[in-house]
This record gives structure tokens, C-alpha cells and sequence, in this order.
């Protein structure tokens, strides 16, 4: 079987199931509501409008509340194409579906490189809708209270075609995490337990602990905020944080992207699927 044929494949088993647009949706309202909440906290600050004055309220300077609003789509959302791209392989292992493919293609490694083709497009379609959701609330609730949107600006749209990128990137680190660890619960209770507890905690500390920095900046969420180029989770502390450039940190997502599809194909690919 062809490339263009082991891809036309993947995608069909991919989008032929419903886990995919389930999680686009849960990706939707899971953005849409976290920037709508922080866009409404921020822009009450930003005009003074909050009961008792800005007195309390988080200290985010007028010029940077758009970026920072925005990239809510991968600050919180990143997760998801993360997950997606996981599930693509770990659930073949998990239903076997992968022996009929293999027997189709034995070349393995073609069969990845079509996974992989087909992340990129997941990847981007997942990131449209997260960039819909946080832009779109935001634009309309700092709309509302009178704050520029920054629409107007190029630095917005750059920062939306690197927020596509990371989509595209963490879509990619997902199938090189499935690909390495076959086991399915294993591999989404990891990813959880690393994403949403691990580096945050890492991160956390590093903004107390002298020298810290130096190498939390190189963990996976960190090289993509660094990448967007604004985060909601660095905003209060940008000036104390090291941070890689946005173009650093592509090449760092990017490495863990490469690392683990290596390492999947390695370790675990081309194995006898039991």
C-alpha cells in the first residue's frame, strides 16, 4: 500500500469514529468558558469596573490583555490535540485493529508516517476550534468594555499561526506517546498526571526557587507557551521567568515530538502486536 493510500486509510479510522469531534466539542466549551471568565475578571480590572475598585484584582497591563486572553486556546487547551493524538494509536492497540492494518502495509513505518499525516491535519483542525473559542469570547467581552480587540495588529495573527503550530506540534507528541506506550489507560493516565500536575507544580516552583527556571523552561508546556508567546499561567511572573523565544520554543516541542515517534518506533512499533 502507498503513502497516499496508508493515509487516505488513517484517515477514514479516524474520523469514521466519534472521539474525535466528542473532544472538539469539550475542547470548544472548555476554552470558550475559561477566556470568557478571565476576560470579563480582566476587562472589569482594566476600567476600574470591579466592586471595591482593581484593588486585589490581577495585575495585567491594558496592551496585553488581548494576547493573553487569546492564547487561552493553548494555555489550557493544549491537552487536547495531546490526548487525540495519543488515542490515535493506543486505541488500535487496544481493539487490535492495528494487526489488519499491518498486514495491509508491512511496512510499520509507513503506517506511522500516515498517522503522523494525519495528526498534522487533526492538529490544525483542533486548533481552529480552540483559536474560535478563545478569540471569539474574548474579542467580544473586551468589545463590550470598550478595549481593543488588537485585530488590527500583525503580532495578533502571527500569534494565532503559532497557536495552530503548537496545536499541530502536541497532536504529533501524542502519536509518538502512543506509539511508546501501547497501554491505553497507561498512557492517558500519564499524560493527565504530567500535564495537569507534574509541570505545573515544576513551573510553579521555578518562580520561587533560584536557578529553577534554567530547566523548567524546557518542559513540553513551557517551550509552547514560549512558542505562542503569551500564557495566562506566566503573565504575573514574565518578569522574574526565564523564556525561551517563541522560535526556541517551536524547536524544543518540535525535539519532543521527534523524540517520541523515534522512540515509538524503536521501542514499541515495530513489535508483534499482541
Amino acid at each position: 500500500m502507498s503513502l497516499t493510500a496508508a493515509t487516505r486509510s488513517e484517515t477514514t479510522k479516524l474520523f469514521s469514529t466519534s472521539i474525535w469531534w466528542i473532544l472538539a466539542i469539550v475542547l470548544f466549551v472548555y476554552v470558550a468558558f475559561t477566556a470568557g471568565v478571565l476576560a470579563f475578571v480582566f476587562s472589569m480590572s482594566a476600567t476600574g469596573s470591579l466592586p471595591g475598585g482593581s484593588s486585589g484584582a490581577p495585575p495585567l497591563p491594558e496592551e496585553i490583555l488581548p494576547a493573553t486572553l487569546y492564547s487561552t486556546a493553548t494555555a489550557v487547551g493544549y491537552v487536547f490535540p495531546l490526548l487525540v493524538g495519543t488515542l490515535m494509536v493506543t486505541a488500535e492497540f487496544r481493539h487490535k485493529t492495528l494487526t489488519p492494518t499491518f498486514l495491509a502495509t508491512p511496512r510499520r513505518g509507513r503506517v506511522l508516517v500516515a498517522k503522523l499525516a494525519v495528526g498534522v491535519l487533526l492538529g490544525a483542525l483542533l486548533g481552529v476550534v480552540g483559536v474560535l473559542a478563545s478569540v471569539g469570547v474574548s474579542a467580544g467581552i473586551l468589545s463590550g468594555f470598550g478595549l481593543d480587540t488588537q485585530f488590527a495588529s500583525t503580532d495578533t495573527w502571527a500569534m494565532v499561526g503559532r497557536m495552530l503550530l503548537a496545536y499541530v506540534l502536541w497532536a504529533l507528541i501524542g502519536i509518538g506517546v502512543g506509539a511508546l506506550v501501547r497501554n491505553q489507560v497507561g498512557a492517558i493516565v500519564g499524560v493527565l498526571v504530567f500535564t495537569q500536575f507534574l509541570e505545573p507544580i515544576g513551573r510553579a516552583a521555578s518562580a520561587f526557587v533560584e536557578g529553577l527556571a534554567d530547566f523548567t523552561q524546557f518542559l513540553p508546556g513551557a517551550a509552547s507557551d514560549a512558542l505562542v508567546g503569551a500564557s495566562v499561567f506566566t503573565m504575573s511572573v514574565q518578569t522574574t521567568m526565564t523564556q525561551l523565544e517563541w522560535w526556541a520554543g517551536g524547536l524544543v516541542l518540535l525535539g519532543y515530538a521527534v523524540v517520541f515517534v523515534v522512540l515509538g518506533h524503536i521501542v514499541s512499533w515495530r513489535r508483534d502486536v499482541s
